[in-house]
């Protein structure tokens, strides 16, 4: 069902930023086919896997999570919506960085049905959940008062791929 190309170059890319993959089976009952957050890891079932671009989506949820929690995460990735939005944007952020296409993590089937318009947004250069990747101290946010300059820090690109302290404004 998945393209191993991709897969191989998600996996790569989730080892060079300390994200940590374990091959083994999983229950049929995770939230997305073949992958579960174990403890600030990624497991992965390769038989169950439907999507390779769930795998970015999830890491973006272990990037996002504070270091405390993402220390304890079991299962899901909890229910803060700030830190949906936050790992939407870091996966996007994450299949430029892997040369794949963004539509490899916003496949048809992803987002409750909101996968094109989430790829068409942040391929036009949206910016939803950057403000947060940004006060994560994780990527810089484009400045909007001049449009015409991209600032190639700006995110896409990022700064850190991991949250580095629970409360940014501790900065």
């Amino acid at each position: 069902m998945f393209d191993e190309e991709h897969l191989t170059k998600i996996l790569s890319f989730l080892k060079e930023i300390d994200i940590s993959v374990i091959h083994k089976t999983l229950p049929e009952d995770t939230f997305l086919p073949g992958i579960q957050i174990q403890y600030s890891k990624l497991a992965i079932d390769k038989r169950k896997l439907l999507y390779a671009g769930d795998i970015l989506h999830e890491a973006g949820h272990i990037a996002c999570m504070p270091p405390t929690r993402r220390a304890e995460a079991f299962a899901d990735a909890g229910d803060d919506m700030g830190e949906e939005i936050a790992s939407q944007a870091w996966s996007y952020a994450a299949a430029v960085a892997c040369d794949i296409p963004p539509e490899v993590v916003f496949h048809k089937k992803g987002y409750k049905g909101s996968a094109e318009t989430l790829c068409h947004h942040y391929k036009t250069g949206g910016m939803n959940g950057v403000a947060l990747l940004q006060w994560f101290d994780m990527t810089k946010q484009q400045d909007h008062t001049q449009p015409d300059v991209h600032d190639p820090a700006c995110f896409p690109t990022m700064r850190r791929w991991l949250r580095p302290m629970d409360d940014p404004t501790k900065l």
